[in-house]
């Protein structure tokens, strides 16, 4: 047998199991586990592909790397600490980082616009708050002026990462609720799906694997809060849920009226005629809110210095495979004024992808 003959059966005898197990050994070392990310990340500057090399060849690598590798600790150039599993594209977008210390944990240009919508927040509420990529910074930035943060996570593991992440960075004023928000209080709900793709589906028994809910307006009022300085939700597709259960906040005058950030997604809601269209978008409009698209990665990329682009619901460009982006909704020009730099870009697409057309996925200033 010739010697290339033997190469073609090396080749065509190899494990991938094996493979996915070796790279998971490496990665039990974080030392080397991050020598092996940057070795990745160089691959993403240099391999010309077609597509998005993350996505389709890097993200595998790390992905099999960060196997074994239990509860990951990260710290963000301004000084917090996360710990988290690694389970979830937001973990892997995250260890990927550029800088290796960066400035946010997951969508940087939301995580910018909620930072800037809570200045001289005094209360702010999270629903979906994860293991706390918003809902710590938020916390962190209000509590030099004794504002406190309400965050609700059903999940159980990622709860306990939330309050750890509140332990870690010294926060007393973040509120952990293991209880699901809702349109209506006391009913039962259980998370379908995986992690951070869970969504809420309503159950008529209560059991190991359900939860109990509560509506903004109840829990608010059981706190004794009587406005809302800013609502924050992502909860794959119960967000027109929670705000029908928000109405009395949604409804008070402009100046004490919530700012609101949520998720909208094709699976979930149907923008066919068009994103203003949608039940959830008309039922903002009752209460005289406005409502922009935000310009973001579901990634964490570098985007200091860029200017929040927002795009008004009636010119999004929706067109692509089913997919989700965070959308503003405020009442009066009062709450704009807070986001500071800021573009209003119509016609274009809310997902930022680097690996698609520049002129309808690139910030309008480019990439970097």
């Amino acid at each position: 047998m010739s010697k290339n003959s033997n190469q073609g059966k090396a080749l065509a005898d190899l494990d991938a199991d094996g493979i996915l197990a070796a790279l998971a050994a490496i990665g039990r070392d974080p030392a080397l586990r991050e020598t092996f990310v940057q070795a990745c990340l160089q691959v993403e500057k240099g391999l010309n592909y077609p597509g998005s090399v993350r996505d389709s060849i890097t993200a595998p690598i790390v992905d099999a790397l960060f196997r074994d590798a239990g509860r990951v600790r990260k710290t963000l150039s301004t000084g917090e600490i996360f710990e988290f599993p690694y389970r979830s594209k937001i973990a892997r977008e995250f260890v990927m980082s550029e800088p290796r210390q960066p400035d946010h944990v997951w969508e940087p240009q939301t995580t910018k616009l909620l930072l800037r919508l809570a200045q001289n927040a005094r209360q702010v509420l999270v629903g979906g708050a994860y293991f706390g990529d918003h809902a710590v910074l938020l916390a962190k930035k209000i509590a030099h002026w004794g504002g406190v943060c309400h965050a609700f996570e059903p999940n159980a593991e990622q709860l306990a990462m939330l309050v750890r992440n509140a332990r870690l960075n010294g926060l007393d004023n973040l509120r952990a609720h293991p209880l699901g928000l809702w349109s209506e209080s006391n009913c039962n709900l259980k998370l379908v799906g995986e992690d951070s793709h869970a969504h809420p589906e309503r159950v008529h028994q209560a059991d190991t694997d359900t939860f109990s809910t509560i509506t903004v307006d109840g829990y608010l009022a059981q706190q004794g809060v009587k406005t809302l300085d800013l609502l924050m939700l992502d909860i794959e597709g119960g967000e027109f849920d929670v705000l029908k259960g928000s109405s009395g906040q949604l409804a008070l005058p402009e100046a004490e009226a919530p700012a609101v950030v949520f998720e909208v997604h094709r699976h979930y809601v149907d923008w066919s005629e068009g994103l203003h269209q949608t039940d959830i978008l008309r039922f903002l409009a009752g209460f005289d809110y406005t409502v922009f698209a935000v310009r973001d990665f579901n990634a964490n990329v570098n985007m200091a210095g860029k200017p929040i682009e927002l795009i008004p619901a009636d010119a999004v460009y929706l067109d692509g495979p089913p997919h989700g982006f965070n959308m503003l909704a405020v009442k009066g020009p009062k709450k704009l004024e807070l986001i500071g730099d800021y573009l209003v870009c119509p016609g274009v697409s809310p997902k930022l992808l680097v690996h698609k057309d520049p002129s309808l996925h690139h910030p309008k200033n480019g990439l970097g």
